[in-house]
């Protein structure tokens, strides 16, 4: 089979999450209440404060967009930006409830950013880079649009094995259909869980200061079943995979899911492990 253009990965993903965007919102908070601290570090790797100016890629339903126009304030502003417009309708509708009128957001594509070089103060990014057909062109874009001395911060996921909240559907999925192994060098979830990898491609861009950490904490649910209703409204590249299965297989699929995540119970939750690759960098003044 013909590898797919970088141009037809990019309409493909456009129709993936604008399909699921109504999960998304449906999930809002509960999903803003379970991982406010990837937003919260986020924030804090970029080094945002009063009056700058932020760039979020990938922005989806607003994370952290919105915590970064909050931290921002009136003086500064922060500019979402995201392939699927029907996910930034959400996020617009989210930023009017929030009353944030120093935040916008626009549908494009990272790597060809709309915006002239060094405009802005600082950028973020939550689990967008790893689905880029070209992560060195939207690194580069990143450094473009930066001005001197100011940050960019990144939240990627890391290692399979380290991730039962990702990867227990996956498994599952492959007891019942034939999946090829993944080419490591295709957009995909994992894309960049090799330690150091989105490190390089930063240096490679002349980014200095670079650090990177394992980040690790869990996603929590009542029960079992709950997780996989939102896998279900949310997870796009499982959704893919799911719709290989027979209904047969999907009912079966979907009880060993269950099985599976509530062996993770704790106390009185389900808490299913996350390990996210986090890593920052500073271009040079």
């Amino acid at each position: 089979m013909a590898s797919l253009s970088p141009e037809q990965v990019i309409e493909g993903q456009c129709q993936d999450w604008n399909r699921v965007a109504g999960g998304w919102e449906k999930w809002d908070r509960f999903f803003d209440e379970q991982m406010a601290f990837l937003n919260h570090r986020l924030v804090g790797d970029a080094r945002l404060r009063t009056g700058l100016r932020v760039l979020d890629l990938g922005s989806g339903t607003g994370y952290p967009a919105t915590l970064a126009a909050q931290v921002v304030g009136a003086k500064g502003s922060v500019v979402g930006i995201d392939l699927a417009q029907q996910m930034l309708d959400a996020a617009e509708r989210k930023a009017a409830s929030l009353q944030l009128s120093n935040l916008t957001f626009r549908a494009g594509d990272v790597t060809t950013l709309p915006f002239e070089t060094a405009s802005f103060d600082a950028v973020t990014t939550r689990f967008c880079l790893m689905f880029l057909p070209d992560i060195p062109k939207a690194v580069a874009e990143i450094s473009r649009i930066l001005k001197p001395n100011t940050w960019c911060a990144a939240a990627v996921w890391s290692a399979p094995d380290k991730n039962p909240y990702l990867k227990i559907p996956l498994d599952i999925i492959k007891q019942f259909v034939d999946i090829p192994a993944p080419d490591p060098t295709a957009p995909g979830i994992f894309r960049l869980a090799k330690p150091g990898e989105l490190s390089a491609m930063l240096q490679q861009a002349g980014f200095i200061d670079i650090s990177e950490q394992e980040f690790l904490s869990d996603v929590r649910f009542a029960e079992a079943d709950q997780y996989f209703s939102s896998l279900m409204d949310i997870a796009a590249p499982i959704q893919n995979l799911w719709a290989k299965l027979s209904p047969e297989r999907q009912s079966e699929a979907k009880q060993r899911i269950i099985h599976t995540a509530g062996q993770y119970r704790n106390g009185s939750a389900i808490a299913l492990p996350i390990a996210v690759r986090m890593v920052a960098a500073r271009k040079p003044g």
